[in-house]
């Protein structure tokens, strides 16, 4: 590797050494990336030793797909080796490379839901999966439960709630759980049928209604409902039901009594129904072993059957 007697290159053979054109070389050096030792007496750029490995290092930086504002960044950085400024581009391209790989999952989960479905099926799946994008968003999800809940409930409360009843769209769908999520995000921004109630009897405002009492209650006897449905044990009395009335009685600041609960089942089974989003809320989540997936509204339902059959017992 030879050099002229002031020991410097001309811009070509710093683009010949490193392998690159002479054009790659006056587009870094015109953005300050590449900068040049002195200019000859006829004007030409000249390089020293040095220009060799920071040409080499721009190279395999830009071979990350790392953008040239990162590029400075790692260049300017004082121990040579790109420090913190290296460590945060190469992250951040992790996590670009991580969002679109798992837009490429759902994208080709999309397409072999509509491959392997019946020609007459084709026309609703398409217009089920154009509706998301690939990966989905859950803000309508959010927004769904937002106008669903109390509207005194506080932020805290409402955020502990949101993580339990929003799925995560899972890193590798399953065509099923493509249709699922679609299906889901078809059910949530659907308008409340005319006539009928869009929210639960229990949120209805009142003086004496304390919203986090409610769900921190439902938290807790969704928990114990989901241990005995994991267990495959059939609606009963027990801990859960009565952590259940209890969350109910407290939140309305009384008691829980015989009479209250003969009147709870009622108001409760005159709610609207979302069975169907608890449905594809199991199916987002993928297939279990076979037993069902303890949801909070399929732990609700549990819940509410026991209580049914509690008062029918102490009525007969």
């Amino acid at each position: 590797m030879s050099f002229s007697p002031d020991g410097l290159w001309s811009i070509g053979e710093v683009a010949e050494h490193a392998g690159v054109t002479v054009k790659t070389v006056r587009f870094y050096s015109d953005r300050g990336l590449l900068p040049e030792a002195a200019r000859s007496s006829g004007g030409h750029r000249r390089y020293g030793p040095a220009a060799l490995d920071r040409l080499r290092l721009i190279r395999s930086l830009r071979a990350l797909d790392l953008p040239l504002p990162e590029v400075r960044r790692i260049l300017d950085e004082d121990d040579g080796t790109g420090g913190q400024a290296l460590e945060a581009a190469v992250a951040g391209q992790l996590r670009e490379l991580g969002d679109h790989m798992r837009a490429l999952r759902w994208r080709e989960a999309g397409l072999r839901l509509v491959q392997e479905c019946a020609p007459q099926e084709r026309a609703d799946r398409l217009r089920l999966l154009g509706a998301v994008a690939a990966p989905p968003s859950t803000d309508p999800l959010v927004r769904f439960w937002r106008a669903w809940l109390p509207p005194r409930m506080s932020a805290r409360a409402r955020s502990a709630f949101l993580d339990v009843a929003v799925p995560a769209p899972p890193d590798e769908p399953a065509p099923a759980q493509v249709l699922a999520f679609a299906r889901l995000n078809a059910f949530v921004t659907q308008p409340c049928v005319a006539g009928e109630p869009c929210q639960p009897a229990a949120h209805t405002s009142s003086p004496d209604f304390r919203p986090e009492v409610l769900y921190a209650g439902l938290a807790e006897a969704y928990e114990l409902a989901g241990a005995q449905l994991r267990w495959g044990r059939a609606p009963r009395a027990g801990e859960a039901l009565d952590c259940f009335v209890e969350a109910y009685a407290s939140s309305r600041r009384t008691r829980d009594t015989p009479d209250f609960r003969r009147a709870l089942g009622p108001w409760l089974s005159s709610d609207p129904r979302i069975d169907r989003y608890w449905e594809l809320v199991a199916e987002v989540a993928g297939p279990g072993d076979g037993r069902p997936v303890p949801t909070p509204g399929v732990s609700h339902d549990w819940l509410l059957a026991a209580l049914t059959a509690q008062s029918a017992e102490a009525a007969a």
